[in-house]
This record gives structure tokens, sequence and C-alpha cells, in this order.
């Protein structure tokens, strides 16, 4: 009897040793507060009730590291990155809404660097909101002027032959070349480049006129186009 109450007395001093080892190790893991620190606890008490806790400290470490490394960088390539590493991360959703900033951000410079109307009115109709698209529309309300080709044209095949013709031949000066149809009393078709800014007009107007084309820059509305 009396060895059989040692023996438990053994195992309960054992079991309060192995407790209290476990319960300074957790400490001793939160006081550190790294991956390292919990997975050496989680290596060292793998069926500790404190085990979830220390999973969870892992993946909120892991997913703050990712976060930090992307924002860091800060381009297209570190956030896809974190994206796919940290699918559920907390900062999933700020993650795609930095891709698709960079991504705007990205296009409104090649509108810019492009210099259409055209250009600027298709990075709108992919981003129709945002800074980028405040300033697209503030530069496309300076493109409002015209270059008139030749004469006037009293059927809309023949000013649609002269502005085949004519894109041909100008197109990459003039952006693009297009029949201006008539308007209010007037019933003559006219051939123009596309809307573009006064002094890209006032340009190419003088680079046709020296290979001996005629042409004059107008203000869009008056070829009958806003």
């Amino acid at each position: 009897m009396k060895n059989l109450l040692s023996g438990l007395c053994l195992l309960c001093a054992a079991s309060l040793l192995g407790c209290s080892s476990s319960q300074a190790d957790w400490n001793q893991a939160n006081s550190q507060g790294t991956v390292a620190a919990y997975q050496a606890f989680l290596s060292q008490h793998p069926d500790d009730p404190n085990d979830a806790a220390a999973r969870q400290r892992i993946q909120t470490l892991q997913d703050e590291q990712a976060w930090t490394t992307a924002q860091g960088a800060n381009t297209l390539a570190a956030y896809q990155q974190y994206l796919s590493s940290e699918p559920s991360g907390t900062h999933a959703q700020d993650a795609h809404d930095r891709i698709t900033g960079l991504q705007r951000a990205a296009a409104f410079q090649d509108a810019k660097n492009a210099g259409t109307s055209g250009a600027l009115q298709d990075f709108l109709s992919k981003y129709p909101s945002g800074p980028e698209a405040d300033q697209a529309r503030t530069q496309l309300a300076q493109f409002d002027y015209q270059v008139q080709l030749g004469g006037t044209y009293h059927s809309s095949q023949l000013a649609q032959r002269a502005r085949t013709r004519l894109q041909d031949k100008y197109g990459k000066d003039l952006q693009s070349v297009v029949v201006v149809p008539p308007s209010g009393k007037s019933k003559s078709y006219h051939v123009a480049s596309a809307v573009m800014t006064q002094d890209q007009a006032k340009s190419a107007c003088m680079t046709l006129r020296k290979s001996g084309q005629r042409c004059e820059v107008m203000k869009a509305q008056s070829l009958g186009q806003g």
C-alpha cells in the first residue's frame, strides 16, 4: 500500500512538473512572439491545450510578415505573391485594391503617353472611377479641335472615299480620319481628323500643308461634333 501511494505521488508530481514546464514554455513563446518560438512550443508540446492558439498565432504572424513584404515592394508581383501565399489573409482585400490601383495607374500612364482622345476614352470605359479617371476627363475636355481636310462632299459615299484615301496617307499624323455628317441646315459632309488638342491640330495641319494637303484647324463643334 505504501509503495502504491508513493507511486501515485510521483505520478502527480511528474504531471504537475509537466504542466508547469508546458505553461512556462507557453509564456516564453508569448514573450518572444515569433513564428520560431511558437513552432518550438508545438514541437515540445504536441498535445498541449495551447497548441491551437499557437498555430493561430503562427498564421497571424506569417500573414503580417507577408503583407509587410508586399507593402515594402509595392508592386503588382508583390501583391499577387501575397495573395498566392495568403489567399484568405487579413489583408487579401487590401491586396486586391492595391493591384487594381496599380493597374489603373499604369493604364492611365499609357493613355497619356498615347496622347489621343481615343486612348483616354478607352481608359475611362475600363476605369470610370478613381483619381486617374478625373484626370482623364480633365484632359479629354482639351480635345475639342479637329483638322478639316479638303472641301465639302455632297454624299456620304464621296466623303467615305476621300476618308479612305486621306486615312492611308495622313492617318498617322491625324490619329484617325473621320467623316463628319451634315449638321444644322448644311447638307454637306466633311472629312476631318479625330478630335485633338489645339496644339496637336495646329501641328498636324502644318505637317499636311508642307506636303501640299489643304487643311484648316477648327473647333470640333463647328464641324458638327460635340
